[in-house]
């Protein structure tokens, strides 16, 4: 029993004997708290006191031996403790001795513990327990001992902490301290940088392709597949922070109360404030006479009292002059007078000009041939009573010659001269400017393009808007007729008519009832049902042009003559199409002498009246739908027909010639006046909606708007275009708009207002000038139509496209 005490006493005293590194410890404790103000001595008590320390250590190493066998006589046990054991009592007896050191260091940096008070201080610490644990935190020291490469001992402190709330800056906690170095400097690096301590950031491990997976498919919250810069390791995004995110990519106020559109705080403004921009009191150098203005004034004084300064006199009077010398003032009376008839202010001279200077610019020299010519000419013929001459200097002039002369022919002509008072108008030229509303005021008109149409191979001669305004026809020199929806340009039906003759021109049907499309490509008039409206419109509208061929079978006395043979020369031929055009929605073919370039609809849908310029006696005929008919009303024309047109309320119908504009009337068969233009070539004219007013337009570049109730001649003439105007068309809806297409490429949209009052007149404001064909050929615009009930506006170019305007 005794031998295994001994043994386990030389086992105790063998693993607790402190070596130098505890030694070492304990000074550098001492060092390390005078470095932190803990101990305030001078050089001479540092030293003391280490040696004083260091006789301690010694003793203490002794007694600790004592204290470590008492504690193996105190296990009262045969069981040998393990390492985990011994372990744990060197690092008691290492506390132990750090907690005495601590306890030794007084106020004023002595020493004064002694190993009974150790002792005692053991006994309080295993005595009280927690309070002993709390006392031990408070004293732990703040670094730890390592070595360095050398092998020397390094001390390495603990982060410092603040221990205070800072609210003077906002910007986020920096981890790492790199700045603006780029993080790829760092790629052969193990870290990417140091913190604020100069402590080195490791770069974080990167996981296998199986956990990189894994992180795909299970996604934590606040996971964005980001890696931040500066630390290496994955960005995550707070929830407040994804809101708001969200909310700035949908273009929304990022958080609650946010004004993005805050009160203009006008710092310098035009208005004076009363109050001073600063109420500091007046400085005292302000009221303080200054010295160096003193002395200028006594140095001015100075200079006054020796004269060298003298005070300011007024010029003397001039000598009275003498009364026996008489002088005569023949502009005496020259002073302002009140304005009267009978008094006429004289004339003044023009001021002298620069060639009547005695040493004139060398351009107002006259050369020998001029001076020659001066020099032989009469008085009379002379354009100047004088020759310039150049003169070196003004004392050299001579006496002008004619001076007496002029002066009596002046006289002369003041009291001899009959002369009138002319009242000068001063009129402002903008005052004879009729006054025009601002456009602004007058909308709706189109003004930008909406919808380009798009896939005729030619020019598009003609095209009309339906009068549901849900489909737009247009036809082009590709023989086609296309149909599209007007609001999409999506093309909805087309036909081919001819092959070798352009379709001139197009029409719409008025009326809702039926929906049909007449068409006149060569000598032929084609009357279409397109299969794009329902079953029953169909239906109805094919029923209408059916109706015409039992009228024309059960009536051959309209066709055939008294003795059953058909007529020579019939003014059209009414036959039903080929079987492709059948099948596609042409129900009707009608055929007359000459080509078609003018269509025209009554306004009831029945007839029909067409143009041929080339027909010369049969250029105008008028068809009959519902019967199948034609007739030619006109057999002798004055002049070369151009276009036709029937009024819209009365049964009047109008023809234009290339000069003249006639109008005759259905219900007499008689003519009732002719319209003057005074335009050269008559190429489109248009009625207006109240049918009081005509729209006229030419090729020489004319616009012609007439009054039939005021005169044969225009009401007004505009001259907008640098080309020719191919058509010109009122907005038929209610809305005061018109507009005209020209060769130049554009589209003048004008606002016309007509009232029923016969005593205002109508008023014409231009509007827009659209742009957007391009001039191919020598050609622009050919044609254009209004929507019914928008101030919608369709144009046709030579370009092959059609343009909707909005």
């Amino acid at each position: 029993m005794e031998l295994s005490q001994q043994s386990r006493k030389r086992k105790a005293v063998t693993h607790d004997v402190p070596d130098d590194s505890e030694r070492k410890i304990s000074e550098d404790e001492f060092e390390i708290g005078l470095y932190n103000g803990i101990l305030s001595q001078d050089e001479e008590e540092i030293s003391s006191s280490v040696n004083e320390e260091e006789d301690e250590s010694s003793s203490d190493d002794d007694d600790e031996v004592g204290d470590d066998s008492d504690d193996e006589e105190e296990l009262g046990s045969d069981e040998i403790p393990s390492e985990e054991d011994e372990e744990d009592v060197r690092h008691q007896i290492v506390d132990l001795k750090v907690g005495r050191h601590r306890a030794s260091v007084s106020g004023n940096g002595v020493v004064s513990e002694s190993k009974d008070s150790t002792t005692a201080k053991d006994g309080a610490l295993h005595t009280h327990g927690n309070t002993a644990e709390l006392s031990e935190e408070n004293f732990r020291p703040n670094y730890s001992v390592a070595e360095d490469a050398n092998g020397n001992p390094r001390y390495v402190y603990k982060d410092i902490d603040p221990v205070y709330d800072s609210d003077d800056s906002e910007a986020p906690a920096t981890t790492n301290t790199i700045g603006n170095i780029p993080i790829s400097f760092y790629d052969s690096y193990p870290h990417i940088g140091y913190n604020i301590n100069g402590k080195k950031i490791m770069r974080p491990a990167k996981g296998e392709a199986l956990d990189a997976l894994l992180d795909s498919i299970e996604v934590p919250k606040g996971w964005t597949g980001l890696t931040d810069p500066a630390t290496g390791k994955a960005l995550e995004i707070s929830q407040e922070e994804l809101v708001m995110l969200k909310k700035l990519q949908m273009n929304e106020v990022p958080e609650d109360g946010f004004d993005p559109y805050p009160a203009t705080i006008e710092y310098f403004s035009s208005q004076t404030e009363i109050m001073p921009l600063s109420a500091a009191p007046e400085p005292k150098r302000r009221f303080v006479p200054s010295k160096h203005e003193a002395k200028r004034v006594m140095k001015l004084v100075r200079a006054i009292r020796e004269g060298r300064i003298l005070p300011y006199k007024p010029p003397s009077e001039l000598e009275a002059e003498d009364p026996s010398i008489k002088r005569y003032d023949i502009w005496a009376n020259e002073a302002p007078r009140p304005d009267h008839p009978m008094n006429i202010a004289a004339p003044k001279l023009p001021p002298p000009g620069y060639d009547e200077s005695y040493h004139p610019p060398p351009e107002y020299l006259p050369d020998k041939d001029e001076k020659k010519a001066w020099e032989e000419a009469d008085d009379e013929d002379r354009d100047k009573e004088y020759l310039p001459t150049n003169h070196d200097a003004l004392r050299k002039v001579p006496g002008y010659d004619r001076f007496v002369k002029e002066k009596f022919e002046r006289c002369l002509d003041l009291y001899l001269a009959p002369r009138i008072r002319r009242s000068k108008l001063n009129v402002d030229p903008e005052s004879l400017l009729p006054k025009l509303p601002n456009p602004d005021e007058l909308r709706p008109f189109p003004t930008t393009c909406a919808t380009l149409f798009r896939g005729h191979s030619g020019r598009v001669r003609s095209l009309a808007i339906s009068p549901s305004g849900i489909w737009l026809a247009s036809g082009g020199d590709d023989g086609t007729v296309r149909i599209w929806e007007l609001l999409t340009g999506r093309q909805l039906w087309s036909v081919r008519l001819n092959a070798e003759e352009a379709v001139n021109v197009l029409r719409w049907r008025p009326g809702h009832e039926a929906c049909i499309l007449s068409a006149a490509a060569g000598e032929s008039i084609y009357m279409i049902v397109p299969p794009i409206v329902d079953p029953e419109l169909e239906s109805s509208s094919r029923a209408l042009l059916d109706a015409g061929w039992g009228y024309a079978t059960s009536n051959p006395s309209k066709t055939t003559s008294s003795n059953g043979t058909a007529k020579r020369d019939p003014p059209a031929q009414w036959t039903r199409p080929s079987a492709s055009h059948s099948d596609l929605g042409v129900c009707i073919q009608t055929t007359v002498r000459s080509t078609i370039k003018a269509l025209t609809w009554h306004r009831r849908g029945e007839y029909i009246s067409t143009v041929s310029p080339s027909g010369q006696s049969s250029a105008i005929a008028i068809h009959t739908l519902s019967k199948h008919l034609s007739q030619h009303p006109f057999k002798h024309l004055k002049g070369l027909p151009q276009t036709t047109s029937f009024h819209p309320s009365q049964p009047l119908f109008f023809l234009a010639t290339q000069r003249s504009i006639r109008i005759y009337d259905l219900s007499t068969q008689s003519h009732l006046k002719t319209l003057s233009p005074g335009a050269r070539y008559i190429s489109s004219l248009d009625i207006h909606p109240l049918g009081t007013n005509l729209l006229v337009g030419s090729y020489d570049r004319r616009l012609l708007w007439h009054d039939l109730d005021l005169s044969p001649l225009p009401y007004k003439t505009l001259r907008y275009h640098s080309k020719a105007i191919r058509a010109v068309r009122y907005h038929q809806g209610g809305l005061p708009l018109f507009a005209d297409a020209s060769d130049d490429g554009s589209l003048q949209v004008f606002h016309g207002r007509v009232v029923v009052d016969l005593m205002e007149n109508a008023t014409i404001v231009p509007l827009k000038v659209l742009r957007g064909h391009r001039v191919t050929g020598e050609l622009g615009v050919l044609d254009l139509d209004w929507h019914p009930r928008e101030a919608w506006l369709v144009s046709a170019g030579a370009d092959g496209c059609c343009r909707l305007w909005t």
